[in-house]
């Protein structure tokens, strides 16, 4: 495995001066050689002057948060992370990695979740490349290998947790968001761990059921809030029944028998739990005819 090294570069700006100043002194010497009609002294300052030019091939840029990975004939020389200007053997191939914090947004997937119900789902990325020697030589391609293996990862996230939690203590992707996006960044940086990126942060951007199935899945959470409302309201009704009842017997307001109790408890539920407003029915008393 190849990783990261620093690389053996001269200072830039020493060589922008000494190289020119070098080339101007062999022409100087060429233009001696050529006066006095001295052949080796005319080739050896021809040499000379390829030399130096082909040296001017040497100078490359850094820019801040970005590094060149310098090869000589196929081996790897190191990488050079210091902003600024440098020399090195012009043979030497330089490739440009930047690492700067970089995002990137999957496609919207379609998949399967734990229950088998077709959802999509997509994701963000946070992420930049730390060891430039393993982004260049491990992979083909580090970029495309973060988006495949980025969407690899939320499929088989998805497959593993339900849309929903339908137990107590489930684990869903709507329901645990942090935890989910925690497992996310886990499994896609164990996926890009021999490529040289760090991801930074991995979050859920789209969870939807697929169209097929929303309509039916929207009914189906709307019954279960009509159901957790329901329950809370009998709950609620059944304490104020209890309640009045208590406070009847303990301040001996009236006396009922089971039958009436019974009664009683009826009309108040029906009054607690009624999805409409109640009618009253005032009961005036009984015309007596005799």
């Amino acid at each position: 495995m190849i990783r990261e090294s620093p690389a053996k570069s001269g200072s830039g700006m020493f060589m922008l001066f000494l190289l020119p100043a070098l080339i101007l002194l062999c022409i100087w010497w060429l233009i001696g050689a050529a006066r006095v009609a001295s052949l080796p002294q005319v080739l050896g300052a021809v040499f000379c002057i390829v030399v130096l030019a082909i040296s001017l091939g040497g100078f490359f840029v850094v820019e801040p948060n970005q590094a060149s990975v310098l090869l000589l004939f196929g081996n790897y020389r190191g990488s050079e992370r210091r902003p600024g200007l440098w020399w090195a053997n012009p043979f030497m191939t330089k490739k440009r990695v930047t690492m700067r914090v970089r995002n990137f947004e999957s496609s919207k997937l379609k998949v399967n979740d734990h229950d088998g119900n077709p959802i999509e789902i997509g994701a963000v990325v946070v992420w930049r490349v730390v060891d430039s020697a393993e982004a260049i030589f491990q992979v083909d391609n580090y970029d495309n290998f973060l988006h495949v293996q980025s969407e690899a990862a939320l499929r088989n996230l998805a497959v593993g947790h339900p849309y929903d939690a339908h137990n107590d203590g489930q684990m869903s992707l709507r329901g645990n968001t942090l935890e989910i996006a925690d497992l996310l960044k886990g499994e896609i940086q164990a996926r890009l761990e021999k490529a040289g990126i760090e991801i930074l942060e991995a979050r859920i951007s789209h969870l939807a059921y697929a169209p097929e199935i929303a309509n039916a899945m929207l009914r189906r959470q709307q019954a279960s809030a009509v159901i957790a409302a329901r329950t809370k309201i009998v709950e609620g009704a059944v304490s104020m029944v209890q309640m009045a009842l208590d406070e009847l017997s303990k301040r001996a307001v009236v006396t009922l028998d089971e039958e009436r109790k019974a009664a009683m408890v009826s009309n108040l539920l029906v009054v607690l739990c009624s999805d409409h407003e109640t009618q009253p029915i005032v009961n005036a008393g009984t015309l007596y005819q005799g």
